[in-house]
């Protein structure tokens, strides 16, 4: 179990999570585009949750992997993220859009540790969504 952040990548079991995201893709709902995309993070708890996309005939109520994942996390109780790995149903890593980074970013903040694929090193959210609006400012952005 993880209770602390996670400061090494080689500290998550990146096959358990994109063999969870692969698994994911088999039950995305995806009749328009037929591009199925599954999610697993591993969040600060060592739990284990899971997303796949769900597609709707008007494509902008869409709901992508990393939203479900984000929804399986607050099921379960909450907590932060440390690890994500998405995947496409090609089985292959395909990167977060932009604002699935800032979902994402709401759960895991900048130190969420992203899959790149085997044989590449993981990155930091921060790095693909620098500068990000969060929850702090929020609170110190508001009206005086």
């Amino acid at each position: 179990m993880y209770c602390v952040p996670v400061t090494s990548p080689d500290a998550i079991d990146w096959d358990e999570l994109r063999a969870r995201a692969r698994a994911a893709t088999r039950r995305a709902y995806a009749p328009y585009s037929h591009v199925r995309v599954g999610a697993a993070g591993l969040s600060e708890h060592g739990t284990i949750v899971e997303g796949s996309n769900v597609e709707n005939a008007s494509l902008g109520l869409t709901l992508c992997a990393e939203c479900s994942l984000a929804s399986d996390l607050a099921r379960q109780g909450g907590g932060r993220l440390v690890a994500v790995a998405v995947v496409a149903g090609d089985g292959e890593p395909i990167a977060p859009c932009g604002r699935c980074r800032q979902v994402l970013y709401e759960f895991g903040g900048a130190e969420l540790w992203l899959d790149a694929g085997e044989g590449a090193a993981p990155r930091r959210l921060g790095e693909l969504l620098p500068h990000a609006f969060g929850p702090g400012d929020v609170e110190s952005r508001r009206d005086a």
